[in-house]
């Protein structure tokens, strides 16, 4: 489990294809500090396993079923990607309840910058995520703990202050890039008690 908040930009060192999924090494300094083998680590929101580490960074393996479902394979050696260890009992929960299981994958539609250093960062919403998006709810974006500012039949966006812009890689996203959703793990309970109660209907 996670909270969304990131806490360290690191970069793609190498990509080697294995089948149809492929092995990611990731450099990075921070998430090093208590690194293990089989530590789990969300790499832009995707919740992956280390397989294999050395002084300088880790590797994970993303299977055939991660690639289809996340943006991880739009990645190319040098990008940067948010990352995130698994929360600790005795951590803050700073953000959300994040599972690192992403449910879809959607674009950036449009970007705003305002006078005070913010931005509004807009994106599609298709019919499936629709119904789990609810505007001043939580929303994960890269694996980002993110409040939904507002919300129509289409698209939905979020506030993004300078600091949160400088230390995850939303600074250098770019209208039409691809990026990874989960949306709150509790509408999608709530759902799926109602629609086994015949309240809903899918």
């Amino acid at each position: 489990m996670f909270t969304g908040l990131v806490e360290e930009l690191g970069y793609v060192a190498a990509l080697e294809p294995i089948g149809d999924g492929i092995r990611l090494r990731i450099a990075a300094e921070t998430v090093m500090d208590d690194i293990t083998m089989g530590a789990s680590i969300a790499i832009n929101g995707v919740c992956l396993t280390v397989v294999d580490f050395d002084a300088e960074g880790f590797a994970l393996d993303a299977v055939p079923e991660t690639m289809d479902r996340t943006s991880l394979g739009a990645l190319d050696v040098g990008s940067k990607v948010n990352l995130e260890r698994a929360v600790r009992a005795e951590d803050r929960m700073g953000g959300h309840i994040v599972q690192g299981h992403v449910d879809a994958t959607t674009t950036i539609s449009k970007i705003e910058s305002y006078d005070d250093g913010s931005w509004r960062y807009h994106f599609v919403l298709d019919a499936d995520t629709a119904p789990y998006v609810v505007e001043k709810g939580s929303i994960t974006i890269d694996g980002i703990s993110l409040t939904i500012a507002s919300l129509d039949d289409t698209e939905f966006s979020i506030a993004v202050i300078p600091h949160t812009a400088e230390v995850t890689t939303l600074g250098s996203r770019q209208v039409g890039d691809l990026v990874n959703l989960e949306v709150d793990v509790l509408a999608k309970y709530v759902e799926r008690q109602l629609r086994l109660m015949g309240q809903v209907n899918k």
